[in-house]
């Protein structure tokens, strides 16, 4: 068996600090809605599930060996983040200065937003790389506790986003009056801009 109780109490920790994560359910629920903040949550973690099981496989390690894989995939994430908080920052401008539609977005346009901003993040693969087997029991299945180690990662991080999720949504009221919105979504788009671009200035 692994080392599962001082994973969990580093995994916690890992899970609940601020980041693209959080940051983008948070834009979601604002902007669309509990439902859309939930599937972007979803897609999170549906992208911490791949990199973890590509971990647990070595592909972490052969990304984390190759300088042009992995530059090539994180200035794409960088870019991707950097689109989604300017967008968030136009639309909240817009909003600022005249009344704009609102658009439902599709079902599956938060849920790909939630697994890109993590399949786009090769540094999220190389963190598990070098996370996981830190808990391995060497006189066990190597490849079954890491895939375990995942799971329960990934259990985690559901958790703490749909409950961020259900919590901004609620709040959603007094959130969503235009001026707090747009004040709010503003922010977050530009905690998006700064992360894609601390991202793409980062090396490994």
């Amino acid at each position: 068996m692994p080392h599962v109780l001082p994973f969990l109490a580093i995994a916690v920790f890992v899970v609940v600090t601020p980041g693209v994560d959080t940051a983008l359910v948070t834009k979601n629920a604002l902007l669309h809605g509990r439902r859309a903040a939930l599937m972007t949550a979803v897609g999170v973690n549906a992208g911490i599930a791949v990199w973890t099981t590509a971990s647990a496989f070595g592909l972490g390690a052969l990304l984390h060996r190759s300088e042009t894989l992995f530059t090539t995939v994180r200035l794409a994430g960088a870019a991707y983040l950097v689109v989604l908080g300017a967008q968030a920052v136009w639309w909240s401008w817009r909003r600022g200065h005249a009344v704009v539609p609102e658009r439902a977005p599709s079902r599956r346009s938060p849920f790909v937003q939630g697994i890109l901003s993590n399949l786009l993040n090769p540094k999220i693969a190389v963190f598990f790389t070098s996370f996981l087997p830190q808990f391995v029991s060497p006189g066990g299945p190597v490849l079954g506790q890491l895939l375990l180690l995942g799971a329960l990662f990934n259990l985690l991080g559901v958790a703490w986003l749909v409950g961020c999720a259900v919590f901004v949504s609620r709040a959603g009221d007094a959130l969503r009056r235009p001026r707090v919105r747009a004040a709010l979504e503003r922010v977050t788009g530009c905690v998006l801009v700064a992360l894609g671009l601390r991202l793409a200035s980062e090396k490994r």
